[in-house]
């Protein structure tokens, strides 16, 4: 863009990111007198929540308060990226801050390390809405050369994928890996180990930049689970989960015991993990039945895998493959805090 390099005389700019009302995110932008490196630097903003689906027509004001700042993939230089929590006029989080929440439990848990890495699978669209590179009006080849495929035909849209990954390395976002996906047009991306609320802002702001990015190339991004009925692969965010003890000689124990625990609020968990959920966990295409709670080494057709690497050193971390594509990681982070070592008093995960 001929215009990016132009002088700014010393102004910032500094895009404000928040999740909206419908689980997918918005931003607007504010000049800066001068660069900022830290949030509690900046001022509180405000949008029109009624037209984000936060707020009612005749209340509409919510406002944002940074906690996280990024830099700027597109803008460079001091410009920057400004991740929002929402609270309402009252003082309140707005009933769609789950941040909140979430970061309440990582704080009141603070002492066993929780780390967290997630896999933000993702489908590629074009704008007729259906998986790009696929033939009109048909189908590619069945599943099978797709998966980490190579080459022309295999892949699809590896200029966007490389684009976001270099996008999120500018910003400092902890992406630790890339790589296509079963269905053709879809990918994945893996954030973390981050710990604590990291890992939910890391990936909040790793799915604006995709959004960003796919924007240039005329390309729609979507997290739906199931994006294609049949026989194709839906998409899903595994979470992978250590604690401190998990991490210890003999934290295989702790991680059989999380194991129970999980068991017990399967509904509660499945409640959060995403809408559409149940198109995509049918006990086919690498995912458990929707409706029961397993768990074993190495089965990637239960909820819950342990890696075989981790059952043999007798300590590590687990998978949950339960959450969709579209879940919030705060919501799946939050809860799994709430599971493993309880709840805070008045807090709630649950969707409003």
């Amino acid at each position: 863009m001929k215009y990016m390099d132009l002088d700014q005389k010393g102004f910032c700019m500094a895009e404000y990111i928040w999740i909206d009302g419908q689980n997918g995110v918005r931003s607007k932008t504010k000049t800066l007198d001068k660069p900022v490196k830290d949030a509690k630097e900046l001022s509180e903003w405000n949008f029109d929540g009624s037209s984000c689906g936060q707020a009612p027509g005749d209340n509409s004001d919510v406002y944002l308060r940074p906690v996280a700042v990024y830099p700027d993939p597109f803008r460079r230089g001091d410009n920057i990226l400004v991740l929002c929590e929402c609270w309402d006029h009252d003082g309140t989080p707005n009933k769609f801050n789950y941040r909140h929440e979430a970061a309440r439990l990582m704080e009141a848990n603070a002492s066993q390390k929780p780390w967290f890495g997630l896999e933000q699978e993702y489908t590629l669209l074009g704008l007729d809405g259906r998986p790009y590179g696929w033939p009109p009006g048909g189908f590619p080849a069945p599943q099978g050369p797709y998966y980490c495929g190579v080459g022309t035909g295999k892949v699809y849209c590896r200029d966007i994928v490389e684009a976001h990954y270099k996008a999120c390395l500018y910003a400092g976002i902890r992406i630790s890996g890339i790589n296509a996906e079963v269905m053709p047009a879809q990918w994945e991306f893996q954030v973390g180990p981050c710990e604590g609320i990291e890992l939910g802002d890391s990936l909040w702001m790793a799915r604006f930049l995709l959004h960003r990015v796919a924007e240039e190339f005329g390309v729609v991004i979507t997290f739906h689970p199931k994006p294609v009925p049949g026989d194709w692969n839906g998409a899903g965010l595994h979470t992978n989960v250590s604690t401190a003890d998990m991490r210890k000689d003999d934290g295989l124990k702790t991680i059989e015991s999380v194991m129970g625990k999980l068991e017990k609020r399967h509904i509660e968990h499945i409640a959060v993990y995403g809408e559409g959920n149940a198109d995509r966990m049918t006990g086919e295409h690498e995912t458990a039945n929707i409706d029961k709670f397993s768990w074993g080494i190495a089965n990637r057709g239960a909820a819950v895998r342990i890696p075989r690497q981790c059952a043999a050193a007798g300590k590590g971390y687990f998978e949950d493959r339960r959450p969709a594509s579209n879940a919030c990681p705060y919501q799946i982070t939050g809860m799994m805090m709430e599971t493993m070592f309880g709840g805070l008093e008045g807090q709630s995960l649950q969707k409003s």
